[in-house]
């Protein structure tokens, strides 16, 4: 039996824009992307025409990672929190100073990436959907 866990993000209204941000700070590769619009109608419950054109499910590979986004219906905006976080480990350094460095574009650091006591280079940093990604980068071993 398999077990996975896979982080699921609710944009309000920017998920097209997201996937291309992560496809170019994350090297993300788009498995699947579908609109609101694209899926079969229901008569009990009209789909509004501001919904549409937003992302009622994508999947994003991320090295061996998937990750799941979709739009909120308009009117039904998630809350913005820390309750959820994304942690990339790479066990390259420079692959993690670039991942950083695109990331922060728009967004804000929260931790500097730095040498750590667990890490050679550790860092927190929330882009600019309001998404919070901790980059640990795994201690190369002699």
């Amino acid at each position: 039996m398999t077990l996975g866990l896979t982080p699921y993000l609710f944009m309000d209204g920017n998920a097209k824009e997201a996937i291309n941000f992560y496809e170019q700070a994350l090297g993300a590769r788009v498995q699947f992307v579908q609109s609101f619009g694209e899926m079969p109608e229901n008569p009990d419950f009209p789909l509004p025409e501001a919904a549409k054109d937003r992302v009622s499910h994508a999947l994003l590979k991320i090295g061996e990672s998937d990750l799941m986004l979709s739009d909120s219906f308009p009117g039904h905006s998630p809350q913005v929190g820390n309750q959820v976080t994304i942690c990339i480990q790479s066990s390259d350094k420079e692959r993690s100073h670039t991942i950083f460095e695109a990331l922060q574009q728009g967004g804000r650091v929260q931790m500097p990436l730095q040498e750590t006591f667990f890490s050679p280079a550790y860092g927190t940093v929330t882009d600019k959907f309001g998404v919070t990604f901790h980059i640990f980068t795994e201690d190369a071993q002699p």
